[in-house]
Parts: structure tokens; sequence; C-alpha cells
């Protein structure tokens, strides 16, 4: 029946309504909402130089505010409602919508909660790297290169390839994505990291299992005011594209690769004809790299993935296709039976999960 239907599905949000109930008590949102309106409701207000700042301030608290009261509410009159209609379909039928509706925008809400650090909003590189293991390695960071594609598309981030080195027999060594959405980096900061494929090879003529290894790196896109770069320190070299992307790949030196000579971290874009065009895209890359670097270091990271090497005990993530079928976080332990939906883009319960961990941490 209908309503038995929505019944279950009301109480299928119930585990996120836990973690919203459970955030936002432990957050200092409620003082912040006190705290901002004794102050923009202040007789001299007007005369506070950071009016607008404090304005704003307050809007977005307030709005999370409401949409946390409304929610909560509805989670307590929902249930009531479909009790009371239970014997007549019609209004069965009309509270359905309601239900739904409701059911995404906790899903929604969630997430607005747990992508509050000011980097999320922001558009981010986002890296592959096949580990050692040549061939396999290389398959694997191609087939986790698509993963990530189907998940962007799925959540209708824009994605263009900037820089795409094709493996030697299969695959690739390395892809860098430029992500362009709302919260591209929040959702997928905390994908950096090493992912473990086990699977039987199809290019071992034996057929024995393999296990390898590819590693993600994310960063945000930075304002480029933020950072400012001394020309003297960098080294720019220009080569032919190579790959897939029309017929000026090959014929001139449009691919631009850039390196810091400071800290070694070197850059390259391939991904437009105008050789301008890459060096900007490269200039952009390097310094998000440069304040990530920065972020690392004065937190100490020492374990930092672009120093982790790609092997056995470093992974994030398991993948499982051979003797069973299992995709694991070890991070979260979020488990799924169902690796070829998680391998087509399916990721997003599993970033939900690990945005919670990140929060409870």
């Amino acid at each position: 029946m209908l309503v038995d239907d929505l019944r279950e599905k009301i109480k299928s949000v119930e585990p996120d309504l836990l973690v919203i109930k459970t955030f936002w008590e432990q957050s200092p949102f409620e003082k912040e909402y006190d705290r901002l309106q004794k102050v923009t409701t202040e007789e001299n207000f007007w005369q506070n130089p950071q009016q607008i700042e404090l304005m704003k301030e307050l809007q977005k608290v307030k709005t999370l505010r409401e949409q946390y009261i409304t929610l909560m509410h509805t989670a307590t009159e929902l249930p009531e409602l479909l009790e009371l209609f239970a014997n007549d379909e019609q209004e069965i039928i009309k509270l359905k919508d309601e239900v739904y509706s409701w059911a995404r925008g906790v899903t929604r809400f969630k997430i607005n909660l747990l992508l509050q650090d000011e980097v999320d909003a922001h558009n981010c590189f986002f890296s592959i790297n096949s580990g050692a293991g040549g061939t396999e390695s290389q398959d694997w960071a191609e087939i986790l290169l698509r993963m990530y594609l189907r998940f962007c598309e799925r959540e209708s981030f824009q994605v263009a390839v900037t820089d795409y080195q094709a493996g030697e027999t299969a695959g690739i060594k390395s892809a860098t994505l430029f992500v362009k959405g709302k919260n591209a980096y929040g959702f997928l900061k905390g994908e950096a990291g090493v992912h473990r494929l086990v699977r039987i090879s199809p290019y071992d003529a034996s057929k024995r299992r393999h296990t390898s290894f590819a590693a993600v790196t994310v960063v945000p896109e930075i304002p480029t005011e933020q950072i400012t770069i001394d020309p003297k320190d960098l080294r720019i070299d220009t080569y032919r594209a190579g790959g897939a992307g029309g017929q000026h790949v090959n014929k001139t030196d449009s691919a631009v690769r850039i390196t810091h000579l400071p800290t070694n971290i070197v850059v390259q874009c391939q991904s437009e004809r105008s050789q301008l065009q890459n060096k900007e895209t490269a200039m952009k890359m390097l310094m998000a790299k440069l304040v990530q670097k920065e972020k690392d270091e004065q937190k100490a990271r020492e374990d930092s993935i672009e120093r982790k090497k790609i092997e056995w005990g470093s992974q994030i993530r398991s993948y499982i296709l051979h003797p069973y079928k299992m995709v694991k976080d070890h991070r979260t332990d979020w488990e799924s039976p169902q690796p070829e939906l998680v391998l087509d883009g399916d990721l997003m319960e599993c970033i939900e999960a690990n945005l919670v961990h990140m929060q409870t941490q």
C-alpha cells in the first residue's frame, strides 16, 4: 500500500535527520544567530563599519536556522498526517509528493551543513595518477577517470580535461580535470588519496588476480589576487599536445608545462588550442597547488597524499572485483556490494559518509 511505502520513506530519512540534529546541536549556529541578532538591532548599528558583512552573515545563519526548524517540524508532522489519513487514499496520494520533496530537502540540507568551509564552494583541479605496475595501474587510473567523469555528469558539474597523459599500452599515466559547479571542491575533496583495485587482470594470459593502485589529488581553485608569484621562480616549457584533441594536436607547440623552481611543483595544460589559454589555466593550477601546499605545511601534514607512496597500506578505498564484489572506504567503513554502480559514478552515498566522518573528527 502507498501509505506503507511512505512510512518506509520517512523511516529511511531518519539517519540523515539524526546527523543533522547532532550536527546542529554541536554547532555554533544558534549562539551565532543570537549574537548577530543582538548586534544588528543595536541603536548605532548603522555606524558599524562591518555593517554589510554582519548583515550578510546574519542572513546566512538565519536561512540555515529557518530551514532546520522547518525540516524538523515536518519530520514530526508528516508521520502524524500519514496516521490521520491512513484510510483515505486520496489524501495519502496528495501527501506523496510532500513526503518525497521533504526527503530530498533533508539530503540537500545535510550536505549544505557539512560543506561549511569557505573553499568548499570553489571549483577545483582534480588529478589522477597511476601507481607502480605499468599497464595494470594505468588501466585502473583510466577506470577511475571514467568513474569521476560519470559522477560529475550525474551532479551536473562542468568538466574540462586540462591534461591527459596516455599510458604506454593502455589506460593513462595521469589526467587532470578542472571541475566547475556548486560545491565542486566540497564534494570531491574527500576523494583525495590512494585507490586500490583487486581483480582478475584482463592483461594477464594466466588470468591471475592483480592489485593495482592510483592516487587522486584535489585542490580548490584560488582567486588570483590571493597569491603573487615571482616570474623569476618559474620555468615555462612548451610542447606539442598528445592524445585526442583535434587537428591542431601534434602540429603546434600549444601545450604548456610550468615548473615552480623553489618548490619543484610542476603543472601542465594541453586542453586549449591557444598556448596563452593553456598558460593561464596552468597558472591557476599552480596557484591552487601552492596555496594547498602552504596549508598542508601549516598543519604539519607529513602524510600529505602527494608525499604518500602509491602502494599497499596507504589506500583510502578498495574496489574488489574478485574473489568477491565489494567497495569499502577504509576511513568510514562504508561498504557497497555493487562495485559496478560505484565505478559508474554512483558515489554520493560514499561521499556523504565521509563528509559526516570529517565533521565528527
